[in-house]
């Protein structure tokens, strides 16, 4: 019988039914497994479940029952894969069940910062309104999405959803080429003509030495429309400190991020200085978090599991 242990249940919403996989097994769950703890409590399990515990080389080599990971998320940064490749230990992710919930925060973000609504809506909390002459008043840009650039860094799923979204508005799209490619594919745009023509940039891809603070203080100089800055992909694709001081010197218009660097934020985060500006939007890394999106990702962890105990596996890395 398989020893299946979960680490991280909290990171799954309590709305999630935590169904569980048909094959007989003995199931262990944990709310939440801090860094230090994960090599005990893998240390005698045939398949572990995880989403944001990290499973490094040490824990892995601990473990020496360990069969499968099923990592609870696309991104799978947490995972050592090397280690687990040299054990012969399968990964498998879950894809594809964002495809809504990430591309409809993406476009949330959007509309609320280029129809300033956090700032209009503060000031009718602070009695803007109640003082004003006539019946409404103008303390913040607003600009139509109809007729604007879009430029997007990624163009899986996500990237090609919010294409279509944006389509439906009017909005051109430009997907972005690699950062420094000297040529650029069919259906891309170079990187620094996108930086230089779009009104907003989003950002659809993962976390890896290539990508990592692909967007700092060069590229933001380089932006001539001062766009609006949205990520809900990873964080430390764009260098945050650089972003504050893109903020300060003006050089884009607002910025939109479901997600940080470290998470939750460390105190020092330089995005927490600037958490009052009506031009800055930070939710706490719950673009893929909607009832729907979750359940779909559940329903497919298990039948990774499933699928690897039939010696079928799926999704693996």
């Amino acid at each position: 019988m398989l020893n299946i242990v979960f680490l991280d249940r909290d990171t799954i919403g309590p709305s999630v039914d935590i169904a569980r996989p048909a094959f007989a097994h003995s199931w262990t769950e944990f709310g939440k497994t801090p860094a230090d703890l994960v090599g005990e409590r893998i240390r005698d399990a045939d398949i572990v479940i995880t989403n944001k515990a990290p499973i490094r080389a040490d824990a892995i080599a601990a473990a020496t029952k360990l069969k499968m990971i099923a990592v609870a998320a696309t991104g799978y940064d947490v995972i050592d894969l090397a280690a687990a490749k040299a054990r012969g230990i399968t990964v498998s992710n879950v894809r594809g069940y964002a495809v809504n919930t990430v591309p409809e925060h993406t476009f949330a973000l959007i509309f609320a910062l280029r129809r300033s609504i956090v700032g209009f809506r503060q000031d009718v909390i602070d009695g803007e309104w109640q003082r004003a002459k006539q019946f409404c008043f103008f303390n913040h840009p607003i600009r139509d999405l109809s007729g604007s650039t879009l430029g997007i860094f990624g163009s899986g799923s996500l990237g090609s959803s919010v294409a279509r979204i944006a389509e439906a508005f009017g909005i051109t799209v430009l997907f972005a080429g690699r950062k420094g490619a000297s040529d650029v594919p069919a259906g891309r745009t170079a990187f620094d003509r996108v930086l230089a023509e779009a009104d907003i940039l989003t950002f659809h891809m993962p976390l890896t030495p290539q990508t990592r603070d692909m967007i700092g203080l060069v590229e933001f100089e380089a932006m001539k429309r001062r766009p609006l800055i949205i990520n809900t992909a990873r964080g430390g694709l764009v260098n945050e400190r650089d972003l504050v001081t893109a903020l300060d010197r003006g050089l884009i218009s607002g910025a939109g991020f479901d997600v940080l660097t470290q998470e939750p934020p460390a105190a020092g985060n330089p995005l927490l200085g600037v958490l009052g500006r009506p031009n800055v939007i930070v939710t706490p890394h719950v673009a893929w978090a909607s009832d729907e999106a979750m359940q779909s990702l559940w329903a497919q962890v298990i039948s990774h599991v499933e699928n690897f105990e039939t010696g079928a596996p799926t999704n693996v890395l």
